[in-house]
């Protein structure tokens, strides 16, 4: 069964949304990830976790979903001041660019639409909130909860420091794709906690490195479980928006 919405043709898409098929849009972000992770690590987190949970989901659960091409791009003011390593969106053009994602899947007849945020700072409620009111009643975006915190509480240390590039993504990465980890990079930058409602967040007032927490507890081993749990974690989600229905 292919699961890549990129990897069929308009046909067979065509065929998907006559079928009942729900759209997962996977969203991440270019961005510094600290100097031992790659600044693509929001974008390929969020493309393989919703392409192995929409597997997952469909072979536990009977879910029928296509995982749309990742968005590479959002805003990202608060890594600016790194200087390298960014592209920053304006939030009123990603907003629109959002929507116009959404509003061209409805079109197509997908009734059920899920957004993936791979970067958690992403905030999309005012354009949900409209599509789902210009759409009420054809078609209905959803955004899940992540469920990383309560992952990494069931195999790790809830006391650990955590915040961007902190163990819980370094784990992921050393098991996922360890080519992109700088081992050598890895310490303990004694970042202070950011004031994450602030409009104007700047994360270089918080961390020199760009690290919020600590990444030195990340291992190959708990990269694995954190990421099998995560990746359940989600099929459930898939399937719990399944379930609601439009």
């Amino acid at each position: 069964m292919t699961i890549e919405y990129g990897k069929l043709t308009f046909l067979e898409i065509r065929e998907k949304a006559e079928a009942g098929y729900m759209a997962i849009v996977p969203t991440g972000c270019t961005e510094q990830q600290g100097p031992h992770t790659t600044v693509d690590l929001d974008t390929w987190l969020a493309t393989e976790l919703t392409i192995e949970a929409a597997t997952v989901a469909y072979e536990k659960y009977e879910v029928k979903s296509l995982v749309l091409p990742t968005i590479p791009f959002g805003p990202t003011p608060e890594h600016r001041n790194y200087k390298y390593g960014f592209i920053d969106i304006p939030q009123n053009v990603y907003e629109d660019l959002i929507y116009s994602v959404l509003s061209s899947l409805a079109d197509q007849g997908f009734k059920q639409i899920l957004i993936f945020r791979g970067c958690g700072g992403h905030y999309l409620n005012s354009v949900t909130d409209k599509f789902n009111k210009d759409y009420e009643g054809s078609a209905s975006v959803t955004i899940p909860q992540h469920p990383y915190y309560e992952v990494w509480c069931k195999h790790a240390d809830p006391e650990i420091p955590a915040g961007h590039s902190d163990s819980f993504t370094t784990s992921l990465a050393m098991y996922k794709h360890p080519e992109r980890v700088r081992e050598d990079k890895i310490f303990n930058p004694h970042s202070s906690e950011p004031d994450w409602e602030d409009p104007n967040l700047d994360f270089s007032k918080y961390s020199e490195t760009g690290v919020i927490g600590d990444p030195t507890y990340a291992n190959t081993e708990l990269g694995k479980k954190l990421w099998n749990d995560t990746v359940d974690a989600v099929a459930v989600s898939l399937k719990e928006v399944i379930s609601i229905g439009v």
